[in-house]
């Protein structure tokens, strides 16, 4: 499996549709922490987007650097265990020679963050992302010089956004989608039996099915060995794969080569998959497939009634259980349906006005979308060496407009906050930590002050924010 691929084993004999599960979290300030150490390396380097890039150079006087130097050596001598030395008696000269480089270190980091943040309050700067310090010179009774490069935030002009529309869809539940859903919960509570009886497969019946499926290349040459594809394929195979005869979900080509098949037969015939057939591998392909019935199987469902309502949850009564379905089913799709409009409305907000954004921004939110997506891989089965072995280049090379666009989606949102005067109350934060400490069974205190001490709490203001203001957007924009 690639990163490109998805699992096709009973998909390949089903004709379904995906739900559509919506990500709403564009930011561009993430924690990062890689799936395993090493694995992922975020490889992005010092690149600024020249539109929003600045430099200052920076002066700190002689006497300063020096002074500096004299503190910390002398700090230095005080702490210094030296053999041949009491404690605190160590010779200056020694510290300069022996601790050179920490000596050294240490007073960049005392004079270069304070002078860079006078310099920018000065200037009236506000830096987007962290300084590069370039052309760092650096000699005790020398001032000390250096170049920070950054980049500062854009400047954005919403006037008129309020004009930007979007329709509003209709999100009544229809029997189908309705019933659709009651088929889920019935197909999860099934129970599947073989059929002992010497047979043929009929209509209604199950077949448990073993299959190899290789997709056909349009470009073909042919061998001593027959036709073989251009450009091979991995092979489609499955193992112990239901197929229901008859079934609305089953494409007719298995239907029509299973029906009247006996356990241990055999087969071999082609499938064309339609163009908007749910797994993308398989859409628009012929796939030729090899086919070995390996029992008839019957499937059970549950009756519908009391009983059984009460196994799913606190329900009294068969139809107290549909009627809260109906209603969980309605709320989904009214949920979904908004979430596609605020990204439309989002969409159309960033064409129509177009603004640079920080490069830094970009690459954190690249890095977050490989680390969703490797840990995806994971959860798939992917080992560790077999993601060391992917193209990462090409991998961060492939997200970047989509990267882009959420980092301009999350700045848009975060203006018309400041616009629409949003804010966050504690209580709202507080309900919201309690949610991810229920969740994620972490006691609540523990949760509230690792998040406070990591930013972890201003990210997630800002992200609730962000919602808030998404969700503002909809009802003031949405007809």
């Amino acid at each position: 499996m690639t990163p490109t691929e998805l699992e096709t084993t009973a998909e390949a004999a089903h004709d379904h549709t995906h739900d559509h599960n919506h990500d709403h979290d564009h930011a561009h300030d993430h924690d990062h922490s890689d799936l395993a150490p090493g694995l992922h390396q975020h490889q992005h380097g010092p690149t600024l987007n020249p539109e929003l890039a600045r430099e200052i150079e920076v002066e700190v006087p002689a006497e300063e650097v020096s002074k500096a130097f004299k503190t910390i050596t002398k700090r230095y001598q005080k702490l210094a265990r030296i053999p041949g030395f009491r404690a605190g008696k160590v010779p200056e000269s020694l510290i300069k020679t022996r601790f050179a480089k920490e000596v050294r270190q240490e007073v960049l980091e005392s004079l270069v963050s304070d002078r860079f943040k006078q310099a920018i309050d000065e200037q009236k700067i506000t830096p987007a992302s962290q300084p590069q310090m370039v052309d760092m010179q650096l000699l005790d009774g020398q001032p000390l010089k250096f170049k920070a490069a950054f980049e500062v935030f854009p400047e954005i002009d919403l006037t008129g956004y309020d004009s930007v529309r979007v329709e509003k869809q209709d999100a009544t539940l229809t029997d189908d989608e309705f019933q659709a859903e009651l088929d889920r919960v019935l197909e999860s509570h099934a129970v599947v039996e073989p059929i002992e009886e010497d047979r043929e497969l009929v209509d209604g019946d199950w077949a448990e099915i073993e299959f190899k499926g290789q997709i056909k290349d349009l470009a073909q040459t042919v061998t001593e060995e027959g036709v073989e594809n251009a450009a091979p394929t991995e092979p489609i195979t499955g193992e112990n794969v239901l197929v229901e005869i008859g079934g609305k979900n089953t494409l007719p080509a298995f239907n029509d080569a299973l029906r009247g098949t006996k356990p241990g037969q055999e087969m071999s015939f082609e499938v064309s998959y339609p163009a908007d057939f749910g797994e993308p591998k398989l859409a628009g392909q012929t796939v030729a497939y090899d086919v070995t019935t390996k029992a008839i199987k019957k499937k059970t469902f549950p009756a519908r009634d009391a009983e059984f309502a009460s196994q799913l949850g606190a329900f009294e009564t068969w139809e107290e259980f549909e009627s809260k379905l109906r209603e969980m089913a309605s709320s989904r799709k009214a949920e979904s349906l908004q979430n596609v409009a605020k990204d439309k409305l989002l969409g159309d907000l960033i064409e129509k006005y177009p603004f640079p954004v920080p490069e830094s921004f970009v690459q954190q939110q690249i890095d977050a979308r490989l680390d969703r997506g490797l840990r995806a891989l994971a959860q798939q089965g992917m080992s560790t060496d077999d993601m060391r072995k992917l193209d990462f280049a090409r991998l961060r090379a492939a997200q970047r407009d989509q990267a882009v666009n959420e980092v301009k989606a999350s700045m848009i949102l975060d203006k018309l906050a400041t616009a629409e005067n949003v804010e966050i109350s504690e209580d709202e934060l507080n309900n919201e930590v309690m949610m991810l400490s229920m969740q994620s069974r972490e006691p609540y205190e523990t949760l509230a002050a690792r998040l406070a001490s990591d930013g972890g709490i201003d990210r997630l203001r800002d992200q609730m924010k962000r919602e808030k203001v998404g969700n503002l957007l909809y009802e003031k924009l949405a007809s």
